[in-house]
């Protein structure tokens, strides 16, 4: 309840300083985590389907939605930015393409990772993937990029540290599956802070493309009998479109008028609520070692934001 009431201040805290002409930029920000936070409803009736074949599924239909959507709804925008890739220099648009590519695959091993564990794991292991994949971005950030972080940031580096001991104690698999989920996203995450240039949405329909292109080859080997159910169309298709597609677009359209920063702080909704979805829907049982890390983690997501929580100036090491 304390930690329920913590974010909640900060949630209010944040709209309480929003111009009314940039309000409704946040409030899509924050509905597009919640949204998310609510995958694995969708997700966990799929449990008995193998993990490559709701990839192969997953994928395949984004990537055509998407191309539908850049080439016949978004096509000026498509004109535009292949003139503007067009005008840079070629060791630029190597760099562009290559970083798309990565993207792509790490993308691509990022998903199927998480339906794995989310269906054959446990939700409480995809929901801690996400829990410590902000704090091991800025991280890797750290030192790819030679982003700095101030005292407080490494505290709650530290803690989640911690976290991770104390979740290993309890089931080391876990951990290990969670950290290869969220390594896979913070990797992703470096590699795209340094891609600009393009059109972030035509960046996203280019990456699940070449996603596609990669599983592509592994249908016909790797997949299964073929479905026959509806219902497993049905969540694929909620899975593509309301929890794929639309949360990365309204994503897109928030950061119009809101900064990354305060983006940072509402990507912690999501695997709040898997985890709460985990214990109280799912009834996935909990003991002393996870009540400990899970608190740690809290805390730490707390730490690493408060100076946007409290309004502090960063003193960076």
């Amino acid at each position: 309840m304390l930690l329920t009431g913590a974010r909640v201040f900060t949630l209010r805290k944040l709209l309480f300083f929003v111009p009314m002409r940039s309000y409704k930029y946040y409030l899509i920000a924050f509905l597009s985590f919640v949204i998310w936070g609510f995958f694995s409803l969708a997700l966990k009736p799929l449990h008995n389907y193998p993990s490559l074949d709701i990839l192969f599924y997953r994928v395949f239909l984004c990537a055509v939605i998407l191309l539908l959507s850049s080439l016949f709804i978004r096509r000026s925008v498509l004109k535009q930015n292949i003139a503007i890739y067009k005008a840079m220099p070629s060791r630029e648009q190597r760099s562009i393409l290559l970083r798309t590519i990565g993207g792509g695959v790490l993308l691509t091993a990022n998903w199927f990772f998480f339906i794995y564990v989310m269906n054959h794991i446990s939700v409480k292991a995809a929901s801690f993937a996400y829990l410590v994949c902000p704090i091991l971005t800025t991280v890797i950030a750290f030192f790819v990029l030679n982003e700095k972080l101030n005292k407080w940031q490494w505290v709650a580096v530290g803690l989640s540290f911690v976290s991770c001991l104390l979740l290993s104690f309890n089931n080391i698999a876990d951990v290990a599956y969670s950290m290869i989920v969220a390594l896979s996203y913070a990797l992703y995450l470096v590699i795209q802070r340094k891609n600009f240039g393009v059109d972030k949405f035509l960046l996203l329909t280019i990456q699940i493309s070449f996603s596609a292109l990669i599983l592509l080859p592994f249908y016909p080997v790797y997949s299964a009998t073929v479905p026959m159910e509806v219902t497993f169309y049905e969540f694929i298709l909620v899975i593509a479109v309301l929890f794929t597609i639309l949360p990365l677009y309204m994503n897109l359209y928030a950061l119009q008028g809101v900064n990354s920063s305060t983006m940072g702080i509402m990507l912690y909704i999501n695997p709040l609520m898997s985890f709460a979805i985990a214990l109280f829907y799912f009834h996935e049982p909990i003991n002393n070692f996870q009540i400990a890390a899970y608190s740690l983690i809290f805390l730490s997501i707390l730490i690493f934001n408060e100076q946007h929580i409290f309004g502090r100036k960063r003193t960076l090491i």
